[in-house]
């Protein structure tokens, strides 16, 4: 027959078991969500690069201007704007 003691070692030994495969699921669980979020976090970075990178030439536009508007050079200024204008619509002009 089975002792006792034996009995409450197997039980004990059933249930460690039982809560390893629980807490073994949990991290998988766990881990896999955290892939979900660093990947969330990884789509934000990337749109806040590329509004950074698209707010980035009128912001360098802005500090030419003021920075010719300082040096008081009026001929300067009109020729980057002669210059920006010209720009813009060449690239409407490839658009088409």
């Amino acid at each position: 027959m089975i002792d006792p003691v034996q009995l409450v070692l197997l039980l004990i030994i059933v249930i460690l078991a039982i809560l390893l495969v629980v807490l073994g699921i949990q991290v998988f669980l766990i881990l896999r969500e955290l892939k979900k979020t660093i990947g969330k976090a990884s789509n934000v970075l990337d749109n806040i690069d590329s509004i950074s990178e698209s707010i980035e030439g009128p912001v360098e536009a802005i500090s030419s201007i003021a920075l010719a508007f300082k040096a008081g050079s009026f001929l300067s200024v009109a020729k980057f704007i002669k210059d920006l204008l010209g720009d813009r619509e060449g690239k409407k002009r490839e658009r088409e």
